[in-house]
C-alpha cells in the first residue's frame, strides 16, 4: 500500500530530500500534503511535480501567488501558521513528516500526534523544548515517532530486536563543523562564510550554524534523553570527522553496536518513512577501503561551551532547555545577519539561561510564555551587545 506523507517544510534541505526519495519510491510514498514557509516558487514546482492534495503557504502574503499558479490543478491552497498547525489532522495522513526548523515545529507536531499520526522527526527543537510533554502525548496515542536526524535514526536502528536488553550509554557521534581543532583565538573573528562551509554535510543555514557552534550536538543531546528514556550521564558525544559511524550503543555487557554508511540524509529519511521495511536503494555504497582511517576526539567544552550549556539545560530540565533554544535561535538569526560575532552566540545564550525564570514542571502555556520571554530579552542582548 502507498503511504501517505504530509511534509511539513518540503522546500528545506530535509524536505526537498525527501521528495527525492519520493520521486524514486512512487509506487511506496505519496505526498498528500506540502508545506513551506515563505518559499512560494519552489513550493508551486513541487505541487505541480507531485500533485499533493493540499499545500500550505506559511506566508499569507504570498497566498494569491500560489493560488494563481495552481488554478485548475485540484490542489487545495491554504496559508499561515494556523493552517500548517492543523492540516496535520487530515484523516487521509498516514505520516506527518515534520522538517521544519525551530520552534516553530513544536505544535504541528502535537496536533498530529493527537490526531494519531506516526511522526519522521527531523525537528529535535520540538522534543528539546517539550520533550516530556510530547513523549507522553505520543504514549497515550500510541503513536511512533521515528527520528530522522542521522544519529538519532542510527541509534533507533541499534536498538531495534534490543528490546529487553539494557542500555549502559550512547555516544552521539559529532563531525565537529567547521572549526574542529581551531583554538578560541581562532574563533573571534570567523565569518559567516566560514561557519556555513560544513565539510560533510549540506543543510540550512540555521542548522549548518548551530553544527559550527556544536549547539546542534546539544540540541541532540536533550532529544536523545527523550527518545530513548536515558539518563543525562548516559549521553556522551564524541567528535568522528568521517562522519561515517553515525552513532554507538553501548550495552550493560560492554557489547557495542554502531549503526554506518556515508553522509547522506536521504538515507535516514528513506527509513523512517519506510520504517518498519527497509527498501532497496541506489545510494553510494561506504567502502572500507576509501575509509583506512576513522578517527575519533573528545570535544572540548570550554571551545564550544554550547555543548556545556545543553548539557546543563538536560540535567536541570524545566523549562530552561526552551530559554536555551528560544535563546540560539535569536543569537544564530543575528550572526546570520552580521549583528554578532561568531563567540557572541554562546554568550548570549547564558546570559539568557540565567536571566529568565526557571519553572520546574511547566505545561505548554508555560513554554509558549517561555519562549516569548526568551526571544524578546535576546533580542535586547543583542542590542546591548553591539
Amino acid at each position: 500500500m502507498t503511504k501517505n506523507i504530509a511534509i511539513l517544510g518540503s522546500t528545506g534541505s530535509i524536505g526537498e530530500q525527501a521528495l527525492e526519495v519520493i520521486r524514486n519510491n512512487p509506487e511506496k510514498f505519496y505526498p498528500v500534503v506540502l508545506t513551506a514557509h515563505n518559499n512560494h516558487k519552489k513550493l508551486i514546482h513541487q505541487a505541480i511535480e507531485f500533485r499533493p492534495e493540499a499545500v500550505v503557504i506559511g506566508c499569507k502574503e504570498s497566498y494569491k501567488k500560489v493560488q494563481e499558479a495552481l488554478i485548475g490543478s485540484g490542489i487545495k491552497i491554504y496559508a499561515g501558521k494556523d493552517d500548517i498547525n492543523t492540516i496535520v489532522s487530515l484523516p487521509q495522513i498516514d505520516m506527518v513528516l515534520v522538517a521544519l526548523v525551530g520552534y516553530a515545529g513544536l505544535k504541528p507536531v502535537i496536533n498530529a500526534i493527537t490526531a494519531g499520526k506516526d511522526i519522521a522527526l527531523a525537528n529535535k527543537e520540538s522534543l528539546v523544548v517539550a520533550g516530556d510533554l510530547i513523549t507522553k502525548l505520543a504514549r497515550k496515542h500510541q503513536v511512533k515517532i521515528i527520528p530522522v536526524d542521522s544519529e538519532h535514526s542510527a541509534i533507533f536502528q541499534c536498538l531495534i530486536g534490543e528490546t529487553t536488553n539494557k542500555i549502559e550509554k550512547i555516544y552521539l557521534t559529532a563531525s565537529g563543523g567547521p572549526f574542529v581543532g581551531k583554538p578560541k583565538e581562532y574563533l573571534q573573528n570567523v565569518t559567516k562564510a566560514q561557519a556555513l562551509n560544513h565539510p560533510n554535510w549540506s543543510m540550512g543555514s540555521k542548522i549548518t550554524i548551530d553544527s559550527a557552534t556544536m549547539m546542534n550536538k546539544g540540541l541532540e543531546v536533550i532529544e536523545a534523553k527523550w527518545l530513548f528514556n536515558l539518563h543525562p550521564d548516559q549521553i556522551d558525544v564524541v567528535i568522528h570527522p568521517q562522519s561515517v559511524i553515525h552513532s554507538i550503543v553501548q550495552f550493560i555487557d560492554g557489547s557495542m553496536k554502531a549503526q554506518m554508511g556515508l553522509p547522506d540524509m536521504k538515507l535516514p529519511i528513506q527509513y523512517a518513512l519506510a520504517f518498519p521495511d527497509r527498501i532497496k536503494s541506489s545510494f553510494p555504497r561506504f567502502n572500507f577501503i576509501d575509509y583506512p582511517k576513522l578517527t575519533f576526539l573528545q570535544p572540548d567544552r570550554n571551545i564550544f561551551s554550547n555543548l556545556a550549556l545543553a548539557y546543563e539545560a538536560m540535567e536541570k530540565s524545566g523549562n530552561l532547555p526552551c530559554i536555551m533554544n528560544a535563546a540560539n535561535e535569536v543569537a544564530v538569526e543575528a550572526f546570520l545577519e552580521e549583528k554578532i560575532r561568531f563567540l557572541q552566540i554562546p554568550q548570549i545564550i547564558e546570559q539568557c539561561m540565567q536571566s529568565i525564570g526557571f519553572i520546574p514542571v511547566p505545561t505548554f502555556d508555560d513554554l509558549v510564555e517561555t519562549n516569548r520571554i526568551s526571544k524578546s530579552y535576546t533580542n535586547k542582548l543583542i542590542v546591548q551587545n553591539r
